[in-house]
């Protein structure tokens, strides 16, 4: 078999192919054939050397992966051979409030999903809904699971409510596309007209040009008239957060899954204070969630956003084409 292992802050140079024996599973783990696995910023900033958890040395790459059950260990009764499943990224955190004993992280303290062969936990692992290639359901693991725990981890948006999106990476799209499923309204900015449309089509029923509008909350603040948003999904730093306090309601609600860039100012306590919002802080999810999430993907037979696939000899290409910048939904790479 083989696998893709990277250097921790040693940019995708680091990324090197190396073969190994096919490993076999121990008590209450499971062999998983790797048929799929997704990028998320997280991969980037690994390579950046500035990812906040830890990493160990010569990590197996991704944290997003999903393949079939080719093999049992001893004590496994949650999956059986043949199962379609995907790894939580975080496979400690099982339900309830996150804590940091929950913090050992695929592709990240723990081996990645960059292989053909990976041996995971069985606590950790969940079903994936039947209608989805497995290119298609290696989208959710970061994601989506990310984009579900801001909509749904406190109170969830009742239908009428707004949403507010910002940009086209993959928590945006679904945090729209599951915003539509509760009935909400949804208002997303982007940067070019060819995107507004695609979003458009994806059931924005507003969208911004944060590019010709640089003070983008007041056109927010308009097309609520006047009221602001209930709920923000805010992916930025610093700079996009000022806007977003500005764009939501009173006691509405911030879901920040992105984090402060260097060089960025700081956030100004007034400027919390004044928005007489909720700010909640969105470190992906629990494997709860994601079982909750992929029952209303399921059941609303909802389908990802994907940009581009890259076959599993080309992932190093991949990576250059996800720092890039210039895609619309996910980056998948399919492993034969």
């Amino acid at each position: 078999m083989k696998s893709y292992h990277l250097t921790y802050g040693g940019g995708i140079d680091s990324l090197v192919l190396r073969e190994h024996e096919i490993p076999k599973p121990g008590w209450g783990e499971v062999l998983v054939r790797v048929r799929a696995t997704s990028l998320n910023a997280r991969e980037l900033m690994i390579l950046r050397g500035d990812y906040p958890l830890p990493v160990k040395p010569d990590v197996v790459a991704v944290s997003d992966g999903v393949g079939e059950v080719a093999d049992i260990g001893e004590g496994v009764t949650r999956v059986k051979v043949g199962d379609r499943v995907a790894a939580s990224l975080f496979p400690l955190w099982l339900d309830g409030p996150f804590s940091f004993d929950m913090a050992p992280q695929i592709g990240g303290s723990l081996d990645g999903m960059l292989t053909e062969f990976a041996v995971l936990s069985e606590q950790g692992l969940v079903l994936i809904p039947d209608h989805l290639s497995f290119e298609e359901a290696a989208t959710l693991p970061c994601a989506g699971v990310t984009a579900w725990h801001a909509l749904t981890g406190g109170r969830p948006p009742f239908p009428g409510d707004t949403v507010l999106t910002l940009g086209s990476g993959g928590v945006s799209l679904f945090a729209l596309q599951f915003a539509k499923l509760y009935g909400a309204r949804v208002i997303a900015t982007t940067s070019t007209d060819e995107k507004a449309n695609r979003l458009k089509a994806l059931g924005a029923d507003e969208v911004v040009n944060y590019r010709t509008n640089s003070d983008w909350h007041a056109a927010v603040r308009k097309l609520t008239g006047g009221r602001g948003v209930d709920y923000v999904i805010e992916v930025g730093g610093a700079g996009t957060l000022q806007n977003s306090l500005k764009s939501v309601a009173v006691q509405g609600q911030i879901s920040w899954v992105g984090v402060l860039a260097q060089g960025e100012p700081a956030i100004s306590l007034a400027a919390l204070r004044s928005a007489f919002a909720t700010l909640q802080f969105i470190a992906v999810g629990s494997r709860a969630q994601f079982i909750a999430m992929n029952r209303a993907i399921e059941v609303n037979r909802l389908k990802p956003v994907i940009d581009r696939v890259f076959p599993f000899e080309e992932a190093v290409d991949a990576f250059r084409y996800y720092q890039a910048g210039q895609f619309f939904g996910k980056i998948v790479i399919r492993h034969g």
